[in-house]
């Protein structure tokens, strides 16, 4: 059995992360896997009792300090990867990738196979991609779009597609597992997941659901994910919807949450492959979301959900102020939550659009892959 090596920067909360651990079980009957982490604070998943590695190199501010991050965790990883004789190193993240390429591939190909996780459009400012695309044995883009972008702009030829994944039975399972409490007990519930990010456009979703909640009264607005959200919660007040918006935090299980939902709504100006996105498809919920740079327009691809402008990537925390995109998604959204049919109609797609991101197919690749 070939031993895989899968890197991160943490197990925190995130999508790479996620992805992560994720990969760390479902591969575990094919490989000896193991997982290598710059910092093990705040651990959010669970990876069950697969071997987990603290090189105990987390970030530090300043320029020369993340230089030196950069060789010591190349070079703990390198004695990491010798020592426990690793067939494959697969990293996830651009800080992941630097280490991965420095513990031995920087100026040879000998050793573990090097695999590189691009995980979102935002690794495409990286200025290590280039060394990426020269180094890596392959570049694993979480979208089609990602790869094609890849490909035209380095003239790649190791890049591959390796979307999420999903289990659809065990995500339906887990939603009846517990009861998600609401400060509501009825009303139509827009819901929207994710960590406090800017990239996710908060105030985006709060000023769309504050004009749907102006046409339709009974309205909520339920977001899921890991912060504070000190000022959207000040928006919330200052747009007169706080009663009828839920911060519902970081949930280990977020499904029976997801349940209570009547429509999911993103509103990000990046994404890479939006997990929680498919997630919440896989739960049923008609899904809507913006046209940002990679993520929604391939998931839906043209019919399984509804597509809204991309908007503005500056935070407006302007209650008087409004956005046309923010208005024109607004009224699609309060006339799909008035129209039961094309709810159901939409529910429906998402479920059979989720199956296609199987853990079967995942497994499958990588598998092939490594031969």
């Amino acid at each position: 059995m070939k031993k895989l090596l899968l890197i991160v920067p943490s197990l925190h909360q995130g999508g790479a992360e996620k992805v992560c651990a994720a990969t760390a079980v479902v591969l575990k009957p094919y490989f000896e896997v193991q997982i290598a982490i710059f910092d093990s604070a705040n651990i959010d998943f669970d990876v069950e009792d697969i071997p987990v590695t603290d090189l105990g190199l987390p970030s530090r501010p300043g320029k020369t300090a993340k230089v030196l991050n950069v060789f010591r965790r190349g070079y703990r990883l390198k004695r990491l990867k010798k020592r426990e004789q690793i067939d494959i190193a697969y990293s996830f993240g651009p800080t992941a990738n630097l280490a991965n390429v420095f513990a031995g591939r920087l100026f040879s190909k000998k050793g573990a196979k090097c695999w590189l996780g691009i995980m979102s459009y935002m690794d495409m400012d990286s200025s290590w991609l280039g060394l990426f695309c020269k180094k890596a044995d392959r570049l694993l883009c979480c979208s089609e779009t990602l790869r094609g972008m890849i490909e035209k702009k380095y003239a790649c030829g190791c890049a591959y597609t390796l979307t999420g994944f999903f289990d659809i039975p065990q995500i339906q399972a887990r939603a009846s597992e517990e009861e998600a409490v609401l400060p509501w007990q009825e009303g139509r519930i827009i819901v929207s997941m994710g960590r406090e990010d800017v990239v996710k456009g908060f105030w985006h979703l709060l000023k769309i659901f504050s004009l749907v909640h102006r046409e339709l009264p009974d309205t909520k607005l339920l977001i899921i994910g890991k912060g504070e959200f000190t000022a959207y919660r000040k928006l919330a007040v200052d747009l007169g919807v706080a009663e009828s918006v839920y911060f519902a935090g970081l949930q280990k299980n977020p499904y029976p949450y997801l349940k209570k939902g009547t429509l999911y709504l993103l509103t990000s100006y990046w994404e890479g492959f939006p997990n929680a996105l498919v997630e919440a498809m896989a739960m049923g919920l008609p899904a809507v979301g913006t046209d940002c740079m990679t993520g929604p327009a391939e998931i839906f691809d043209g019919k399984y959900g509804i597509l809204v402008p991309n908007m503005g990537k500056e935070p407006d925390m302007d209650a008087s102020r409004f956005e046309e995109e923010e208005k024109s998604t607004a009224a699609r959204v309060a006339a799909l939550l008035q129209n039961e049919e094309e709810l159901a109609h939409y529910g429906r797609l998402s479920v059979e659009r989720a199956g296609v991101f199987s853990k079967e197919t995942y497994i499958r690749k990588i598998r092939e892959w490594s031969v």
